[in-house]
């Protein structure tokens, strides 16, 4: 059966960023909007929605899918548009830059208040990366969950985060994709995110030559995409 269309929140994303080219900007959007992102959701089963973003610091985008699982992006509907692309895809493609793509399956998601749904589309997207040692990962995840995502929804406008296992990604080997959804990026200067980076077990963490994650901050752009 198909999935139910108020189902907007799925068991893996596609993470994907590009960067238009110069002057290209609109024709970016228009394809990105109109032929693009409805050719994904609508066109191949298990993707469920998607949101695009865009960066305040330049004409960087991205939209996040989310994914029934990342099994969707094995089926036949999927690879043949990404293998097989057409013309205007193909010629867009060919123009961007900047180009990141992360497949990752959720491991936890906690919403302040327990409503995920109402903070899923949330104004802005902070975006941690992580590369974890295996012999460290318990260790990180545990004290993630557990103590760093809990202090950060005291703050009223942390509305939800989500953990997830990148299981392939591209250009950076990282392991780990963080998705913060917040209502205003002020929360980001806010005395619990303070408070959090300021554990003894984060420091512990910060102290390792590996803790050094990536940031990334986007702001939403228009509605999400369902499925009709």
């Amino acid at each position: 059966m198909p999935p139910s269309p108020d189902r907007i929140q799925g068991n893996a994303v596609l993470f994907s960023e590009m960067t238009p080219p110069e002057g290209g900007e609109d024709a970016f959007n228009g394809w990105y909007d109109g032929h693009h992102t409805p050719n994904h959701v609508e066109g191949v089963p298990g993707f469920l929605s998607a949101m695009r973003y865009k960066s305040a610091v330049g004409p960087h985008y991205l939209a996040v899918y989310d994914l029934d699982s990342v099994a969707t992006l094995d089926s036949e509907a999927y690879k043949s548009r990404k293998f097989t692309p057409d013309d205007q895809t193909r010629e867009m493609l060919n123009a961007v830059t900047g180009f990141t793509r992360y497949i990752a399956n959720e491991a936890v998601c906690m919403a302040r208040g327990g409503d995920a749904a109402g903070a899923l589309d949330a104004a802005v997207l902070f975006c941690e990366f992580f590369a974890v040692p295996l012999e460290r990962r318990g260790a990180f995840e545990q004290w993630y969950d557990d103590e760093h995502i809990p202090m950060l929804l005291e703050d009223p406008d942390w509305l939800m985060a989500r953990r997830f296992d990148i299981v392939d990604g591209d250009p950076e080997p990282y392991t780990h994709l963080m998705l913060h959804y917040l209502a205003a990026e002020h929360a980001l200067r806010s005395d619990a995110l303070a408070a959090a980076r300021a554990t003894e077990a984060r420091k512990a963490f910060a102290a390792e030559p590996w803790f050094a994650p990536l940031l990334v901050i986007y702001h939403r752009r228009g509605a999400r995409f369902l499925k009709s």
